[in-house]
């Protein structure tokens, strides 16, 4: 528990020692926050030997696209395992291909990168099929690599094919652990082996956390694939005028404002979940998960066009996902003067639960005003990770309170006895309380917290917790 969460002021006399107790409970329910560097695991080799499959087998849950079609997995993809109580990101990729064509060129440079940015590399091979011309080829590469390697040799599936995953010695990656990750079979013991080479912190982590992580989101054919492309001034994203490219989300690391992010480029959101089959299901909650594993988000609106459901709906997601947010509307060199009105308008009648986004007007064709993204990403980000003393928080609270005191509850008026902020990312303030606080009180409290403490681009979650007569283990007698 940092400093600052230390209770410095407990208004109306009460104890020191009894706000501790409720910080200690705030604690134990997991509501402090907390935030800790991982190391990355990237997960390549040749299209349709199981990488995805296995990256689900070792997060142990169904997250990346698994379809019979090869080629499913385009870009690159980072998701959260857990392992022997150690936390890491494993990194699923598309097929490496060294002498691919258009799309497959582009996606074997997103292999590569991820190669060449992660702590570990699995590289995973066909034990059925055996090494190919590809398997070879990617193995020459990684044997110069100072970065740990891992060879798996997958569709083992049972004990006849030990003989043909020992046939894998041949590429000169060591020993090729032996498993099925359809089945599961050895698979607990490459996690160890995975556990043994992984570093405690990233590659990235010299200094801390690394790259701050921007969710790129919207509706099909916003603009994403090639907002990404403005900003790294290079073909970062997959862009192809095939329909649907972008299936998973794509990590692209770039250097904006003389520092690194990390960009996720999403598929776009169906009007339907429901109506999606398949890899375009499945892609629509990876954007999902793309929102809840970032830091903050970018909403890509067409600013050329009435606002649609589906921006709305991305925009709840975002909302309730707690994510800081800069709304970038783009193709701004179509609108003319007709639009704007009729835009601010929808903006009044359509937004009005986001008021505190960062708004940036763009055209990510043109390059116009993309500049403008970083310093509103840096406000959203400062606003989310800011934590306010809590001695300042309460001194300034009493003084709120006093000239707006809060609506009588049956007949009684409920004492705020003191505040802290349990938690930053996104900021979130916990009102101790004689009894319990209406919604529009609370609402109240934090438009006030805003004006006092500049929370521009990020939510600001409040809750009430009413004080319980209880006895404490140790309290004085």
């Amino acid at each position: 528990m940092s400093e600052d969460v230390g209770v410095e002021y407990a208004g109306d006399g009460i104890w020191n020692e009894e706000a501790d107790w409720e910080l200690a409970d705030l604690a134990e329910d997991g509501e402090l926050d907390a935030h800790i560097p991982m190391p990355v695991l990237a997960v390549v080799g040749r299209p349709n030997v199981g990488k995805s499959t296995l990256v689900n087998r070792i997060i142990g849950r169904r997250e990346a696209v698994v379809e019979d079609v090869p080629g499913v997995t385009r870009d690159r993809v980072s998701y959260e395992a857990n392992w022997a109580g150690r936390k890491f990101m494993v990194q699923d990729t598309g097929g490496w291909e060294p002498d691919a064509k258009g799309l497959q060129q582009s996606v074997a440079r997103q292999a590569e990168l991820a190669m060449s940015t992660a702590d570990a590399i699995l590289l995973v091979v066909d034990a059925v099929v055996g090494s190919t011309t590809t398997d070879e080829a990617v193995a020459r590469v990684l044997r110069k690599s100072k970065t740990p390697v891992i060879l798996v040799a997958n569709k083992v599936d049972d004990a006849r094919g030990e003989s043909e995953a020992a046939s894998l010695w041949s590429l000169g990656l060591g020993e090729p652990r032996a498993v099925s990750a359809t089945h599961g079979r050895g698979t607990g013991d490459l996690l160890d082996d995975i556990l043994a080479i992984l570093p405690e912190t990233p590659r990235e982590g010299g200094t801390g956390l690394g790259p701050r992580r921007v969710a790129l989101v919207g509706k099909p054919n916003v603009g994403k694939s090639s907002l990404i492309n403005r900003l790294s001034g290079d073909e970062r994203s997959v862009v192809h005028d095939v329909a649907g490219t972008t299936v998973d989300p794509v990590d692209s690391l770039v250097e904006l404002g003389g520092k690194t992010w990390r960009f996720v480029d999403t598929a776009g959101l169906r009007k339907r979940v429901s109506h999606a089959s398949g890899a375009e299901f499945y892609a629509s909650l990876r954007t999902k998960s793309a929102i809840d594993a970032a830091e903050v988000v970018i909403l890509l609106i067409d600013a050329s066009e009435p606002l649609t459901e589906q921006d709305l709906r991305v925009l709840s997601m975002i909302a309730d996902a707690g994510r800081a947010l800069v709304i970038a509307f783009n193709k701004w060199d179509l609108v003319d003067e007709d639009r704007r009105l009729q835009l601010d308008k929808e903006i009044d009648r359509e937004l009005a639960r986001v008021p505190w986004a960062q708004r940036v007007n763009i055209s990510a064709k043109t390059g116009r005003a993309v500049q403008k993204l970083v310093p509103a990403l840096e406000t959203a980000l400062e606003s989310w990770d800011k934590r306010v003393p809590t001695g300042r928080l309460n001194n300034w609270l009493k003084e709120v309170i006093a000239a707006t005191p809060p609506p009588l509850r049956g007949g009684r008026l409920p004492r705020v006895m003191f505040a802290t902020q349990a938690a930053t990312r996104p900021p979130t303030f916990v009102l101790f309380t004689t009894g319990f606080l209406e919604a529009g009180y609370r609402r109240f409290i934090e438009r006030r917290l805003r004006e006092e403490f500049n929370f521009d681009g990020s939510p600001v979650r409040v809750s009430v917790r009413v004080r319980e007569k209880r006895d404490r283990p140790g309290k004085r007698g």
